[in-house]
C-alpha cells in the first residue's frame, strides 16, 4: 500500500488556511463577529505596515497561539472539515480579497481579557469582541 502526500502549490491557499487556523485558535470561533474582528485586525496590519499575509501568518509576536507553550496552541490542529474552521476560512478569504468591512476601527493589536500584556497597560482599547480587546 502506498500513501500519497497531498500538497498544494498555491501560496494564497496555503496562507488562507494558516490564517484561518490562527483566527480559529485565537477566537475559538465563538461567533461570526469574533472571527470577523480578528480577520479585520489582520487586514489592518497588512495595510498599515505593507506586510504580506504570509508574513503575518508566521508572526509569533502577534499571535501567541503560534508559540508551542500557548494554552491555545493545540487549537491550530483543528480538523480541516470542522464547521467553525470552515467559517474562519470563508471570512479570511473574504478579508484577503479586501471585501471585509473593518470591524475593529483600525486596530492592529489585541489581547485576550484574561491576560494583560505590558504594552496594553498605558493604553485604552478601542473595541472589544467576546473576550478579546483591540488596540490601535
Amino acid at each position: 500500500m502506498h500513501l500519497n502526500l497531498i500538497t498544494n502549490d498555491d501560496d494564497t491557499q496555503i496562507t488562507s488556511y494558516k490564517l484561518a487556523r490562527i483566527v480559529f485558535a485565537e477566537t475559538n470561533a465563538v461567533s461570526l463577529r469574533a472571527v470577523e474582528s480578528m480577520a479585520s485586525m489582520i487586514y489592518n496590519i497588512h495595510i498599515k505596515y505593507d506586510k504580506s499575509f504570509a508574513d503575518i501568518a508566521h508572526d509569533k509576536n502577534l499571535f501567541d497561539v503560534l508559540n508551542e507553550n500557548s494554552s491555545r496552541h493545540k487549537l491550530l490542529n483543528v480538523n480541516a472539515d470542522d464547521k467553525k474552521l470552515q467559517m474562519c476560512l470563508r471570512v479570511v478569504k473574504t478579508m484577503m480579497r479586501g471585501n471585509l468591512p473593518d470591524a475593529v476601527f483600525g486596530a492592529i493589536k489585541f489581547h485576550h481579557a484574561d491576560i494583560i500584556p505590558y504594552w496594553a497597560m498605558a493604553r485604552g482599547y478601542i473595541t472589544e469582541c467576546e473576550d478579546i480587546l483591540y488596540y490601535l
